[in-house]
């Protein structure tokens, strides 16, 4: 099972978002999940990221992989096991970051997502997932409150 992720760049309450995301995680991993494609940008991208990377000491077999917006990314990809460049070369860089994560939504069998408005691009990224019927576990304010 495929999982990536969908969130603000900002977050408002870190910890319980932490919480949330190590909850649910887990309960994927348990259902089979092994694969979690990961952005990169943002808070959220890096608090999913460094989840998935706690989660790989209790789960050894589980992947994280860094889906590349740009061939020429020159971020540090230390804590990411493998880094996947999707069929982007023709897309302006403009939009190179919302088809990236279009083509993560389409790979994924779940989608985690902490969208809190229903403006900018994790919201246009949520809205996808739920026109192409993707299962969504969307965090909640109510969630670990």
């Amino acid at each position: 099972m495929v999982v990536t992720f969908c969130g603000h760049a900002e977050i408002a309450s870190p910890n319980i978002v932490h919480s949330w995301l190590k909850k649910a995680m887990e309960d994927l991993i348990l259902e089979g999940a092994e694969t979690f494609y990961l952005g990169g940008y943002g808070d959220f991208d890096r608090l999913a990221a460094a989840v998935v990377l706690k989660m790989k000491r209790q789960y050894p077999h589980n992947e994280s992989v860094w889906v590349l917006p740009y061939l020429d990314c020159k971020m540090n990809t230390d804590g990411y096991d493998t880094t996947i460049y999707p069929p982007l070369e023709t897309v302006p860089r403009r939009f190179a970051i919302s088809r990236r994560n279009k083509w993560m939504v389409d790979k994924a069998d779940v989608i985690l997502a902490y969208v809190t408005h229903d403006w900018g691009g994790a919201a246009k990224t949520l809205a996808y997932a739920k026109r192409k019927n993707k299962k969504i576990i969307l965090y909640t304010n109510q969630t670990f409150a």
